[in-house]
């Protein structure tokens, strides 16, 4: 199944100012939807259903929030890469990658098992992922360039959510809803160069190893590295050429983090639920309970 390039988005003004807004083409605003982030609410509307709401204008609509975001203090910490894994493609009607950013005010860390709280999220749900650190912008998006500048990987949960009813939604809703990102925690981080001499034995690892994903001791689902584009480090490859061709897009920088999508489902999780992702190797074990 072919991927949909987002190299074509057309960004229309780059940040730190707004676009001017078009009611007609958003039938909400940037604030609008950053006050439904922030007070856990569903929109009143499916942006898609506007005529003339494509992922083109969502990418300028996920921007805009942006802007509004570190106007009030946020910081950008990095991205998360949405729906790589071509398995659940079909469910959710989205068939190609999108990505949005991750923010000090939802990452964490933990040394392999962690409290999260589910406060101020929307329908979430949990997903077990590679993250990769990193050392240095990527001079490049090819396996090699993207090794150079790493500086560990680590298993982990991303918390997503979504701000349609029953998770159902449009690509560019997607997009508009920042990327479906409420939290993600990282694991017990391993530099890379421990793990694998290059490029190729790093992608080759990761792309073999499992995860077996447990609910209070139960297995509900199992996945794959290779289901996420073939690997992490191609996940990786493919965000950073998108993000590259994406006018007004912040570029990757030494320290940010970017996590490469889930290897199961995504999994509805509730306060008191303990969840465990068993990963084999070369990632070690992350266990949560919500509260």
């Amino acid at each position: 199944m072919l991927i949909i390039p987002w190299s074509q988005v057309q960004v229309l003004h780059a940040l730190p100012d707004p676009p001017l807004w078009d009611s007609t083409l958003h039938p909400m605003t940037p604030q609008q939807l950053l006050e439904c982030y922030d007070g856990a609410r569903l929109w009143p509307v499916a942006l898609s259903d506007a005529a003339g709401f494509d992922v083109d204008r969502a990418y300028q609509q996920a921007l805009a929030v942006r802007a509004l975001r570190i106007a009030r203090g946020e910081q950008p910490r990095g991205y998360k890469i949405g729906f790589t894994n071509r398995t659940i493609w079909p469910a959710y009607g989205v068939y190609a990658p999108i990505w949005g950013p991750v923010w000090d005010t939802t990452l964490s860390f933990c040394d392999g098992e962690a409290q999260l709280s589910l406060a101020g999220t929307c329908q979430p749900r949990l997903e077990p992922e590679a993250v990769f650190g990193l050392k240095a912008a990527p001079l490049g998006s090819s396996l090699d360039a993207l090794f150079a500048a790493m500086d560990w990987v680590a298993p982990g949960f991303e918390i997503v959510q979504s701000h349609l009813p029953n998770w159902k939604f449009k690509a560019a809703d997607t997009v508009a809803d920042g990327a479906l990102h409420a939290r993600l925690l990282v694991g017990q981080r391993t530099p890379v160069r421990a793990l694998a001499a290059d490029a190729a034995s790093l992608e080759q690892a990761l792309a073999a190893a499992t995860v077996t994903l447990h609910r209070g001791g139960q297995q509900v689902d199992q996945g794959a590295g290779a289901n996420v584009l073939d690997g992490p480090l191609h996940a990786l490859s493919h965000f950073v050429r998108e993000l590259q061709a994406c006018p007004g897009a912040a570029g990757l920088k030494a320290g940010d983090v970017v996590t490469t999508g889930t290897w199961t489902d995504a999994w509805p999780v509730a306060p008191n639920d303990q969840w465990t992702a068993r990963f084999s190797a070369p990632l070690m074990g992350l266990a949560v309970t919500f509260n």
